[in-house]
């Protein structure tokens, strides 16, 4: 999955426009783009930022290879000379990213571009995409997670998934959302996510008796044992079937750390009463398993009715974000560099509001309660204003100036980090658990309304007074635009 070329992986049309940068000079031009989102998915509080570590790879691996050159020749609307150019093509510019597994919040930059224009522009299609997908998953994974109030969840989408990549990076970005593992042993080669599984109903049907299937498996795997036992019939057979298998093969052995799996029926029913059988014949730390089409609803709803479960199973309803499968991220540009390195900020007006771009080159801060540590609102500034956490510090809200906000005794925090430096990578990439476990900080660090999964409080994003008042004056240049 790493180290892979993956230059042509873009809109075509990124190739047109940036041809005609190189005929009219515009190649030359620094440009500033931001990747952000602009709503959250399930009408949820906050998304999980993802993605970061394969667009390291992808912009580290960036060049055109011969075949590639030749197959846009073949097209004739190249110029040559632009061909030519992108023989010694690479990425020479800077880029600043949220790092993975941050809590991100609509029309904040999760990444910033600043480089050339043919540079920025071909690599919009990747960065999306890499953005889109496994913030998606995580976010969903985070929600699951929740949900499931401490117990364990484990990734099980793979067969699922849309397509490959999805299922193996798709379970990367669900272990960045909290999951403990995943049923996909690609990712568990690739990634180090922990790879596990119980067995198929084919398993079961493939011995003459349930007894026998479950009694070979003990048998073969005596310290990771997970029993299914809803293939004929889950409270008369199954369960007792798994507990003679238990008592006959594994507890000698002085093994009690096994289970039993629930994949169809009335899960919450069907866990209160095998609970009730494994208790009864004393294997009182058998865990219980659940799958079967779950989500953070049903989750929550079979633990409001009591259901005795240890450890959701989450497939589809995971891994395609099936809910809400759309991230909705998009890539503009903010300002370009004039001939003299002035930055000129660039705004797109749309009918829409919601549409409306925030120009300039920017950085995004998040303040936080200095006592209790919880976040408090995030302000999108200038890329040179700084916060003097000494002080006082107005939030002006243009729209309503009774809303403003002024926070005190607080800290700020820069969530963008350097990544890329003129074509180098500055940023050294964490570990899968170190973003796991920082994602479960961050998100630890915001307000429970905020982590509502129904109405869910607002939390405070908004613009500086400064990167206001440029808004404001774009907005009414673009008034006399003919």
């Amino acid at each position: 999955m790493n180290n892979a070329n993956l230059t042509m992986l873009c809109d075509f049309y990124e190739l047109t426009m940036s041809n005609g940068y190189f005929k009219n000079g515009f190649y030359k031009k620094n440009t500033y783009f931001d990747v952000f989102f602009r709503s959250i998915p399930d009408g949820g509080g906050f998304a999980i930022a993802a993605g970061l570590e394969q667009i390291v790879d992808y912009i580290r691996n960036l060049h055109f290879t011969q075949e590639d050159i030749e197959f846009l020749r073949s097209k004739n609307m190249f110029d040559e000379g632009f061909l030519e150019y992108l023989r010694g093509f690479r990425f020479t510019g800077d880029m600043y990213a949220v790092p993975e597994g941050t809590p991100v919040f609509p029309n904040e930059p999760i990444i910033t571009i600043k480089a050339p224009a043919i540079e920025a522009q071909l690599i919009e299609t990747y960065l999306l995409l890499a953005i889109n997908h496994q913030s998606l998953v995580a976010t969903k994974a985070n929600r699951i997670v929740r949900a499931a109030q401490g117990r364990t969840v484990l990734e099980f989408g793979s067969r699922r998934a849309q397509g490959a990549d999805a299922a193996v990076i798709g379970a990367r970005a669900a272990f960045i959302g909290g999951c403990a593992g995943t049923a996909c042993t690609l990712t568990d080669e690739v990634y180090g996510v922990p790879a596990g599984g119980t067995m198929a109903h084919s398993w079961v049907q493939m011995f003459d008796t349930e007894y026998e299937a479950f009694k070979t498996y003990c048998e073969l795997y005596p310290h990771n044992t997970i029993l299914l036992v809803d293939t004929y019939n889950t409270l008369k057979s199954g369960v007792p079937n798994a507990i003679r298998a238990f008592k006959e093969v594994l507890l000698p052995q002085g093994i009690c750390d096994f289970g039993i799996r629930l994949d169809s029926g009335d899960i919450s029913y069907l866990s209160k009463m095998a609970r009730k059988m494994l208790d009864e014949a004393g294997l009182t730390k058998c865990k219980i398993v659940a799958s079967n089409s779950l989500d953070e609803y049903i989750i929550r709803d079979l633990l409001m009715q009591g259901a005795k479960i240890d450890t959701f199973g989450v497939g589809e309803r995971l891994i395609t974000s099936r809910s809400s499968p759309v991230f909705g991220g998009v890539y503009k540009l903010a300002a370009v560099e004039n001939d003299k390195g002035e930055i000129i900020p660039k705004i797109k007006v749309s009918e829409n509001t919601a549409k409306i771009t925030n120009p300039h080159f920017k950085k995004l801060y998040r303040y936080y309660d200095r006592e209790s540590g919880k976040a408090l609102a995030d302000e999108i500034c200038l890329w040179d204003e700084t916060v003097d956490t000494s002080e006082p510090h107005v939030i002006f809200d243009p729209d309503a100036e009774w809303k403003t906000k002024t926070l005190t005794d607080f800290t700020a925090r820069e969530l963008q980090v350097p990544v890329f430096k003129n074509g180098r990578c500055v940023y050294a990439l964490p570990t899968l658990k170190e973003i796991q476990a920082y994602c479960a900080q961050q998100v630890e660090s915001l307000w429970d309304e905020v982590k509502r999964f129904e109405n869910p409080h607002t939390y405070y994003v908004d613009l500086s007074k400064r990167l206001w008042t440029v808004k404001k004056q774009l907005l009414e240049e673009t008034k006399n635009i003919k």
